[in-house]
């Protein structure tokens, strides 16, 4: 190979962190968001939310599935016969949720008690499938492994932001059940009155819908026919 030649590979190779990639990580957590725009991922954004410690583990074991799925089906994506394509990717996640699932039971078994439906439904979290199908079989590793993290880390921040509501006026606590649990109403003198709805499925639908309608507002977001 020239010199010429190897100038030209390298002035073409994009950089990790170039500005088409920064937004792979960074849209999925504001206006490209997979729950609050997008409109996936409900089903366990209502179910885990109600104390805040379950959602953060949630989150962190959806960041890990979502990152790493995409990271290998970009790598096989061209030996992938495609009428096999969605058979390979569930065996795919199913690897990594089932990693995710040890690594709690050896851990933090209790937040696995809590969790563990819902750690097996990440095989078929729609986020997860929509971004190996739409994305990884199409694009190169990096950019699909950046992908699953600005993925996960949208779906964890709408996630947390539900659970720490929900907690608060559910429970008046902040991180019930770890070392740092916080009773936040008694901490300042003030008698807390749970409100039971926040306890309940219905709560977590009133807080993700007015999340939804707060960010579609401050992104000007709006349907298309």
């Amino acid at each position: 190979m020239s010199t010429e030649t190897l100038i030209k590979v390298k002035e073409e190779r994009e950089p990790l962190f170039s500005k088409k990639n920064r937004k792979l990580l960074i849209d999925p957590i504001d206006s490209d968001n997979p729950i609050t725009v997008q409109v996936l991922g409900i089903c366990s954004a209502l179910a885990v939310t109600v104390q805040t410690v379950p959602a953060i583990v949630m989150s962190i074991g959806v960041i890990f599935v979502c990152a790493f799925s995409n990271l290998l089906i970009s790598m096989l994506r061209n030996t992938i016969p495609p009428r096999i394509r969605i058979i390979v990717q569930l065996v795919v996640v199913s690897l990594f949720v089932q990693m995710v699932s040890e690594v709690l039971k050896a851990y933090s078994y209790d937040v696995y008690l809590q969790l563990s439906v819902f750690i097996g439904l990440i095989i078929t979290n729609c986020i997860i499938m929509g971004r190996l199908e739409a994305f990884a079989l199409a694009n190169k590793p990096w950019p699909s492994f950046l992908d699953g993290i600005g993925n996960g880390l949208g779906y964890g921040a709408i996630l947390v932001a539900v659970a720490f509501i929900r907690e608060l006026f559910g429970m008046g606590t902040i991180m019930k059940g770890t070392a740092i649990e916080w009773h936040v109403f008694e901490s300042m003198g003030l008698k807390f009155q749970s409100i039971g709805i926040m306890a309940m499925p219905a709560g977590a639908c009133i807080i993700l819908g007015l999340l939804i309608w707060a960010q579609r507002a401050r992104n000007g977001y709006s349907e298309t026919n």
